[in-house]
């Protein structure tokens, strides 16, 4: 959490706009790798 983040998980859990920030953070960095993958994706099977 600290490395990922620059916050321990007891900030992370007692400070709400914190822990909103991060899940926005790894919410996009989730939808991104899915593009990334679905673009490998379609160039491996075309």
């Amino acid at each position: 959490m600290q490395q990922s983040h620059g916050m321990g998980y007891a900030e992370y859990s007692n400070k709400l706009d914190q822990r909103l920030k991060v899940e926005q953070r790894r919410q996009k960095e989730y939808e991104e790798s899915r593009k990334i993958v679905a673009e490998v994706d379609r160039q491996l099977h075309k």
